[in-house]
Formats: C-alpha cells, sequence, structure tokens
C-alpha cells in the first residue's frame, strides 16, 4: 500500500498544479483571450493562434522554453531553439522574403508620392524613442521599442536581437504582433476623428498600368541604392526585394510559390510560438512590460496620425486629388492596414475603391520601417 501511495503521491506532485504560480495562471487567461480572437473574430489568426499557443505552453511547461545553460541534462527546451532562430534574425528575414514573394509594388511604383506617406508614418517609431527615454529605458532599448510603432512583428524581433535587447524581445514582439492584429480597431477613430465626412469620399483616379520591366527593376534598384546608403538593412530590404524579384521575374514560379507558402507558414509557426514562449509570468508580469505595451499602443496611434495628417497635406496640395485616408496605411502591417484604408473609405462611400491606392503607402511602410531599424543600428555602430 505504502508503494501504491507513493506513486499515486508523485503522479499527483509532477501535474503542473503544484508547480504553478498565480501569474501562470494569468498568463494561461490571457492566451486564451488571444485564442478566442484569433478564432472567433479573426483577428489575423495566422499570427495570434501560434503566438497565443507558446504563451499557453510555456506558462503550463516552462521547460520547453529552457535555456541549454540552464537544463539539467545540457539539451535546451523545445521552443528555445525555435527561439535562437528569432535572436539570430533568420526567422524575421526568411519573413521578409515571404512578405516580398506576395507583395505587388504596382501601386507603388505607379504612384511614387505614396514613399513620402509611408515615411511620415514612420513619425510613431520616433516619437516612441523618446518617449522610451522618458520612461528610463536606455538608447538601445528605446531604439528596439519603437519599432512597434511601425507595427511590424518581424522587424522589432530584428532590431531587439541586433542591439542585444533581448531580455525585452518578448514584450516587444507581442506588442508589435498584437498591434498589427487589432489594426481594424485601434486605426478607424484616428482616421475619423483627423478627417471630415468629404474628405474620406475624395475618389483617386486609376492608377498608371506598371510595366513588367518597371516590376523587375524596382527591388534590384531599391536594394542597391538602400542597401548602399544603410548596409544594415541588407538582411531585410535584401530578403523582401529577393521575395519581389522571385515574384515579379516569373521565370522561378517554384520559388516563388515556396517562399510565399510552404516556407512562409513554416516560419510563421516556428516564429509565432517562440515569440508566445518568451511570454512567462516571470518574464512578462512586471512594469516595464506595461510600459513597452503603453509605449507601442501611443507609437503605433501617433504614426497612423501622422499618416493621416501628411495625407490631409497632399490633399490640399494636389487640390483635393488624394484621400487623406490611405495615409494611415503607412504603417508596416500589410495588408491589414490597405484594407482598413478600404474599409472607412467604403463607409463614407460604398462606390469608392481606395484599396489600391492605399497598398503604395503600405508597402512603403515596409521598406520605411526596414529603414528606420537600420538607421538605429548605424547610430549605435551594430552591423
Amino acid at each position: 500500500m505504502d508503494y501504491i501511495a507513493n506513486t499515486l503521491d508523485n503522479l499527483i506532485h509532477q501535474t503542473a498544479f503544484f508547480n504553478l504560480s498565480w501569474g501562470n495562471y494569468l498568463m494561461i487567461v490571457i492566451a486564451c483571450v488571444f485564442l478566442y480572437l484569433a478564432i472567433a473574430k479573426g483577428f489575423e489568426p495566422l499570427l495570434l493562434t501560434p503566438i497565443a499557443f507558446g504563451m499557453l505552453l510555456v506558462n503550463i511547461y516552462p521547460d520547453i522554453m529552457v535555456s541549454i545553460e540552464d537544463s539539467a541534462n545540457g539539451v535546451g527546451g523545445l521552443l528555445y531553439y525555435f527561439y535562437l532562430l528569432d535572436e539570430w534574425a533568420i526567422l524575421p528575414s526568411l519573413i521578409f522574403m515571404g512578405v516580398g514573394a506576395m507583395t505587388d509594388f504596382g501601386p507603388l511604383i505607379a504612384n511614387p508620392k505614396s514613399f513620402l506617406l509611408g515615411a511620415a508614418a514612420q513619425f510613431g517609431i520616433f516619437a516612441a524613442y523618446f518617449g522610451a527615454i522618458a520612461f528610463g529605458f536606455n538608447d538601445k532599448a528605446a531604439a528596439a521599442i519603437s519599432i512597434i510603432g511601425g507595427a511590424d512583428g518581424p522587424t522589432s524581433i530584428f532590431l531587439a536581437g541586433k542591439l542585444g535587447q533581448t531580455a525585452l524581445l518578448g514584450p516587444i514582439a507581442v506588442a508589435a504582433y498584437s498591434y498589427m492584429s487589432l489594426v481594424p480597431i485601434i486605426q478607424p477613430p484616428i482616421m475619423k476623428l483627423l478627417t471630415t465626412e468629404e474628405e474620406r469620399k475624395i475618389k483617386m483616379a486609376q492608377l498608371r498600368p506598371v510595366s513588367k520591366l518597371e516590376k523587375i527593376l524596382f527591388p534590384i534598384i531599391v536594394t542597391i541604392v538602400v542597401c548602399l546608403i544603410l548596409p544594415t538593412t541588407a538582411p531585410l530590404v535584401g530578403m523582401l526585394m529577393l521575395g519581389n524579384l522571385f515574384r515579379e521575374s516569373g521565370v522561378v514560379r517554384q520559388l516563388t510559390d515556396t517562399a510565399s507558402n510552404a516556407l512562409m507558414y513554416i516560419v510563421v509557426i516556428l516564429l509565432g510560438t517562440s515569440v508566445g514562449a518568451t511570454t512567462s509570468a516571470e518574464a512578462f508580469l512586471n512594469v516595464e512590460t506595461i510600459e513597452i505595451v503603453v509605449l507601442g499602443l501611443l507609437a503605433f496611434a501617433f504614426g497612423t496620425a501622422a499618416g493621416v495628417l501628411f495625407g490631409k497635406i497632399m490633399c490640399v496640395a494636389t487640390h483635393g486629388k488624394v484621400n487623406p485616408l490611405i495615409g494611415s496605411a503607412g504603417v508596416s502591417a500589410v495588408p491589414m492596414a490597405a484594407r482598413v484604408s478600404q474599409k472607412v473609405g467604403a463607409e463614407a462611400d460604398p462606390t469608392n475603391f481606395l484599396l489600391m491606392h492605399a497598398m503604395g503607402p503600405n508597402v512603403a511602410g515596409v521598406i520605411g520601417t526596414a529603414v528606420a531599424a537600420g538607421t538605429f543600428m548605424a547610430v549605435f555602430g551594430v552591423f
């Protein structure tokens, strides 16, 4: 009987119930809320589902994220090895290649002024940088946090790793991806507050056709120009443009399909679960995390507002030919932000079609966020 009793006692104490803190249970609840938003509400399920599940796993079984150094048997946890690919900037760069393979830069080529709207939306990044310094973060931590303002998860992870801010990588990545997912909720009130009904009803002229030669030359020229000026952007901008060259060249269809489908989804699974696994209760439930989340929200709101306000300036300068709503798409959340511009414009006038016009600033925002990250790396002498 003693043997049976001891065996049962050992089995009971091996369950997670005896090893979890109240913080772990709180994070499990938060993970379930994220899963609800992803599955029931459809808030970017490709991002939120793996992130939320990684969050769930690490707070039930923390050893799934244990490092080699902290492991009793010298073997790291499963998600720790996924996380190393984040730290080494491999997964963010592959994500950019997949985005490039799926993206049509035609609207940006047809309307180069979209670059200005994409640049304007990056003001949120620099607002967050100075805000983070005001909150007491050091300069490198502030730079890593600031990229949240571009609503660009891969770039946030990339820069945090390059600047040695791995301790903040979890909160930064979760905040960035959360705001990417919540674009349809956060942006419309700001867009409506800063524009009039008449401005939202503005119909823009159809974009000119873009030739195949232009589409092929674009990724090559952007890579040469941007990477010569800021070589540190090569891992992101280079992979983005390589993926786009696959798409536009038309001679490597197999590579295009792989980069935009199978490889992209594999990378999303690895990156999402590993990012979620950085949110253990011990690492996530602290004042610093709350400050990062607040700063990220303010930065994202500021970036959206800056894009819309610059759109209003362009509207005046072109005598009403530019709908200011497309300026909000200058953040890096592709194609969610462009869809929101279309949705808000269609609410004012159901016959208004802004999606293609908004895609110009949207893809410009992707390039702009990568350039902002490269600028910070250059400033701090990081390669």
